[in-house]
């Protein structure tokens, strides 16, 4: 037909015919539409509109709803395993203590102006936590001593604490007498939220039940106690897989091997006959107004004045009363005792309890620590 006679009813006509059969694709409609007429470009319209009604018409309002919810849920697959690959690197990330605050300015780029950074404090009261405890950030940034804010779960509350990052560094002190200043005689209460000054390296505190439970529930701990006397000499203490037990347990204590050279006083010292009335290990925490001791004719912690898992009652005080002088005279041996080393009845001027993982490799090659 040439194309000069074209009609446009045939063109109509020719749509109506391909509508009713669907067979035919839209690329046929062109290439017929073209050899049918070059010059009119009305009828082309016509046809290209007429192929997107039948194209569309083909998938019934059910079937494109289907074909919806298929490509939303292949959306979906990708992005929750995006998810999951997200999550993978941050907990890699966190494990190998990726996290730091860069102090690089990053180098200007060209025609732009150079903007000083605003950099976030990574001392004492820092509100961006990266640290569950003093050796992850021993070995992220090897700060000096002092205190630091630390955050052992998620889902915690970040709380302060003195980090010694001396003796092999990553130490986390969970309780340092220095002077006497502040009084350990406390309730229930306190000892659970802990007391004290945190602001000076020498001040006196406990962490606190609470904090020490989260700072120890998960992996193999290592505890070192250091102790000195009224002249100066210094001994030590240690004890693989320390921990307690939470409130509802009453704060019980758990320990494992000991080493050192003060002692094991928390095994109830070497006299086998009275370990089964002094050995501090499955004690349960005990203060003045909650006596979980095994003393059934009294309360050690009110007799000792400090809290502590007492037995009946202990071989080991090191939150009792602060004797000056070393040695002392009281109805009973409350002051800051370690049997093993100096005897119950000799009060000692500094001591300090302090944590760190077990696997952990220090700068000086083992937990020891300097030889004092």
């Amino acid at each position: 037909m040439p194309c000069r006679t074209c009609p446009l009813d045939t063109a109509f006509a020719m749509v109506r015919s391909i509508k009713r059969s669907r067979k035919h694709l839209c690329s046929g409609l062109v290439v017929l539409c073209l050899r049918a007429c070059k010059v009119l470009v009305m009828p082309l319209i016509l046809l290209l509109l007429a192929c997107y009604t039948s194209a569309s018409s083909i998938l019934s309002p059910e079937q494109e709803c289907l074909l919806e919810v298929a490509e939303l849920k292949h959306s979906i697959r990708g992005l929750e395993n995006k998810l999951l690959i997200g999550a993978w690197k941050l907990n890699k990330l966190r494990e190998h203590s990726y996290f730091h605050l860069s102090h690089r300015r990053p180098p200007p780029r060209r025609n732009d102006t150079a903007v000083e950074p605003t950099l976030l404090p990574t001392t004492s009261g820092n509100l961006i936590v990266h640290d569950r405890d003093c050796s992850m950030l021993y070995d992220r940034l090897k700060p000096a001593s002092g205190f630091y804010r630390i955050k052992p779960k998620t889902t915690l509350e970040p709380f302060l604490v003195f980090c010694d990052m001396s003796d092999g560094g990553g130490w986390t002190v969970m309780q340092q007498r220095r002077n006497g200043k502040v009084d350990f005689n406390r309730d229930w209460s306190a000892y659970k939220d802990g007391f004290g000054n945190f602001k000076r390296n020498n001040d006196e505190f406990w962490l606190g039940n609470e904090h020490i439970y989260e700072l120890l529930r998960e992996g193999e701990n290592l505890m070192k106690i250091d102790l000195m006397d009224w002249k100066g000499e210094r001994n030590y203490a240690m004890y693989e897989n320390f921990r307690i037990a939470d409130e509802e347990d009453k704060y019980r204590l758990q320990f494992g091997m000991y080493s050192g050279r003060a002692g094991d006083s928390l095994s109830g010292g070497t006299n086998m006959a009275e370990q089964w009335s002094s050995c501090h290990n499955s004690m349960q925490f005990s203060t003045r107004d909650q006596d979980q001791d095994r003393y059934l004719q009294g309360s050690c912690a009110q007799e000792n004045q400090g809290g502590w898992w007492y037995n009946r009652c202990h071989a080991a005080n090191l939150n009792g009363r602060f004797h000056r002088g070393g040695e002392y005279k009281a109805t009973h041996d409350d002051g800051i005792v370690w049997l093993t080393w100096r005897g119950l009845w000799y009060s000692l001027r500094h001591t300090t309890m302090k944590v760190r993982p077990l696997r952990f490799m220090d700068s000086l090659g083992s937990g020891a620590g300097p030889d004092e």
